[in-house]
């Protein structure tokens, strides 16, 4: 009979106190994202360039910040219609803006290993509060991966071509290492 085998699953997350530090996002990381249609289907895709660090407080998870860039220009659909469409000035007007960017004001730890982070996202010109949910997916000295969620509002950025149609909704899902 074969012996116990722990299930990868059973293994303890780190507590995010222990991964404190300074990171750089790598290219390896992954920036998805879906716009749903009514009626199924929608936009879904992913931004290829990118930028950002994050510092983790080891005293105080609350201290901790993050700061963000994308970069719309090099938004992948798979369609090169659906992508010009998307960098157009019906959009994200990349001939005028050529970044999103997004700064931490607070980060609340919401268990062992997850935080809600609140800050200012900058799009087309315009900037308001958004929050994302994170979840810290592994940890070892100097390599951390996190998953990051959250639901950002198309309209107040002046990105609302095609409601209802498509949703006002951009639903991201982000994989940061």
């Amino acid at each position: 009979a074969l012996g116990s085998i722990p299930s990868p699953a059973a293994a303890a997350a780190p507590d995010l106190a222990d991964a404190a530090g300074n990171y750089g996002i790598t290219p390896a990381s992954r920036i998805h994202f879906t716009v749903a249609q009514a009626g199924g289907g929608g936009i879904v895709g992913d931004f290829a360039k990118f930028s950002g660090n994050f510092r983790i407080d080891r005293n105080d998870v609350g201290h901790s910040t993050v700061e963000f860039t994308l970069y719309p220009e090099s938004v992948k659909t798979g369609e090169k219609r659906i992508e010009d469409f998307l960098k157009s000035s019906a959009v994200f007007d990349t001939a005028n803006f050529s970044t999103v960017t997004f700064h931490s004001t607070t980060v609340k730890q919401t268990g062992p290993d997850t935080a809600a982070v609140e800050g200012t996202l900058t799009a087309r010109g315009m900037s308001r509060k958004e929050r994302f949910s994170v979840a810290l997916l592994d940890w070892n000295r100097g390599s951390i991966a996190f998953n990051i969620r959250g639901n950002i509002h198309r309209s107040p950025y002046g990105m609302d071509v095609g409601t209802p149609i498509y949703s006002n909704v951009v639903e991201f899902d982000m994989n940061i290492k």
